[in-house]
């Protein structure tokens, strides 16, 4: 697990946003992936997600507040998180700046109608090249029709590793294209669904308030995140022998 922690981006968002705004403005081919413990935990035991997020065609970033907190365990100084719906958010405003185009793939129809409807009002100069919803059977007929409209902003709401594994297996058939896998952001910023109130972003604790409305969460969140903190607690030991 160690691997996936070097990978991380260890600079501030700001700075990162300041990057992206590069690529994107320039036209560079870059693959996102926001990272929470279920991410590293998939990794250890899936080969794909091992590839995709050790590649060097791949920036990692700390989604999750456990990761900061693993990271940290391990001596490895990360000064925020950098949640994936900010950098969605924030790559819809840089494409609006720059008259770029974006597709989406994933979500359910009536959140990508309303994310449309949210990118005409508040991103005039953001072409949409596409949005197709994320229950078409063949995801990767989905992504030939992304090929040929040669977006420059990519976002796949598809679900953990499932997103991430998509792009990663059509990344290197693009010149170009920001691609990254942004789960329910969709929801959010769509406004099909609230965000946690400001005081559980502040203190980062979106996790919790997830889990209080959904319940059900509670068994994911145990066999990603309290394995996940088991794990590095023990990777931290061994380091410090």
């Amino acid at each position: 697990m160690i691997k996936f922690f070097s990978k991380l981006y260890k600079s501030t968002a700001e700075d990162f946003y300041g990057e992206l705004h590069g690529r994107l403005e320039r036209g560079e081919r870059t693959f996102i992936v926001t990272a929470n413990p279920e991410a590293f935990m998939f990794g250890e035991g899936d080969p794909e997600v091992e590839a995709l997020l050790t590649d060097e065609a791949t920036s990692v970033v700390a989604d999750g507040i456990g990761i900061v907190k693993g990271a940290s365990m391990l001596g490895i100084n990360l000064p925020e998180r950098i949640p994936g719906v900010d950098i969605a958010q924030r790559l819809m405003e840089q494409g609006n700046e720059l008259k770029k185009s974006i597709f989406l793939l994933g979500s359910k129809q009536e959140v990508l109608d309303a994310m449309v409807k949210v990118m005409a009002e508040k991103y005039p100069h953001l072409t949409v090249a596409g949005a197709i919803n994320g229950y078409v059977p063949d995801k990767d007929a989905a992504f030939e029709e992304i090929k040929k409209a040669t977006p420059d902003i990519v976002l796949v709401a598809l679900g953990i590793p499932a997103q991430e594994k998509l792009i990663y297996k059509h990344l290197f058939c693009f010149e170009k294209g920001i691609f990254v896998g942004v789960g329910g952001s969709l929801d959010v910023l769509s406004g099909t669904k609230a965000r946690a109130p400001k005081f559980f972003i502040d203190h980062n604790l979106e996790w919790f308030y997830r889990i209080m409305k959904e319940p059900s969460r509670i068994k994911r969140f145990y066999n990603s995140n309290v394995k996940f903190l088991f794990k590095v607690k023990k990777l931290a030991k061994e380091n410090n022998k």
